[in-house]
This record gives structure tokens, sequence and C-alpha cells, in this order.
């Protein structure tokens, strides 16, 4: 068994394999954001898709995901901070940094994801920005329609949404 591409030191079949194979439900909001960085390093754009809000839908463009997804090499997370989303929440917030490298060098993404349980699963809302010199927390919002924040020059609902 590998290790998990989250980096939470489990197999990837003991840890997000479950999850990104619908064999189990992410049971945190961590757990699913975890799952979700995994399913970008294998470009697996299905359970990306399904596993956001079906609010945040219309917006997703599965093909820039399966791009990005593709034509990065991914580094690694690391977990900033994680607000709620346990077992027994309805929402939470997990402030992360995804490090990967493309084709312009070595790169990274900083969020906050906002998670919400919908039909009794955890399923990816949206995103904020962490402000700057507020390494810890900050609630900039992006909106979809704003620049990616991932420096691509597309709109955050077609790239990184």
């Amino acid at each position: 068994m590998s290790d998990c591409p989250c980096g939470s030191g489990a197999a990837f079949d003991l840890c997000c394999g479950p999850l990104i194979r619908g064999e189990r439900v992410a049971p945190t909001a961590e757990a699913l954001m975890r799952s979700r960085y995994s399913a970008y390093t294998l470009a697996d754009i299905d359970y990306l898709t399904q596993s956001l809000h079906p609010d945040s839908r219309d917006d997703h463009d599965p093909i820039a995901a399966r791009r990005w997804a593709e034509q990065s090499q991914w580094l690694g997370l690391e977990l900033v901070s994680v607000v709620q989303g346990g077992e027994g929440d309805e929402r939470g917030e997990v402030e992360f940094i995804a490090r990967y490298r493309d084709k312009n060098g070595l790169r990274r993404h900083h969020e906050i994801g906002h998670f919400v349980r919908h039909a009794g699963n955890w399923h990816y809302l949206e995103a904020s920005m962490p402000q700057a010199g507020s390494p810890e927390r900050g609630a900039a919002k992006v909106g979809r329609n704003q620049p990616c924040p991932c420096g691509s020059g597309k709109k955050f609902k077609k790239c990184c949404g």
C-alpha cells in the first residue's frame, strides 16, 4: 500500500481511497477536503464534481479542473486550521495550502474551504481567501467571477472554484 497523497501518514487504501471510490462517506469536513486534494493528484474529476455541494455545481468547469489536475505535479498538503466540521457539525471550515509545480514553476494554492452537510454527507460549498498578514485565518471571499487566486488568469468559477 502506498501513502495517501493527503499527507495524513495513512495508506491511501485506508484514508482517502475508500472515499474517492464511494465505499465510504467522509466523516468530517477535513476528511472531505483531504480526499478532494487526493482526487486532484489522481485527476479524478468525477469525485471532485460529486463532492461539490449541488448549489456549487453550475459554475464548476470539469475540463479546466482536469487540465489543472493533470498539468500539475502535486507536492503536498498543509493544514493551517480547522473550525468545526466534526462528525456532529453541519458546517465547517478548513484552511489549507496545496503545493504544486506547473509549467510556471513552484506554486501554492491557499484557501479556506467552506463545507456543509447536504443529505447527510459533507460537501464542498465554496472558498474564501485568507487575508494578507493573517496567516492563520481570514475571511476575504473570492467571488466566482473574480480572477482565480491560483494565478491562472481565469475567473475563479472556471478554474479552482
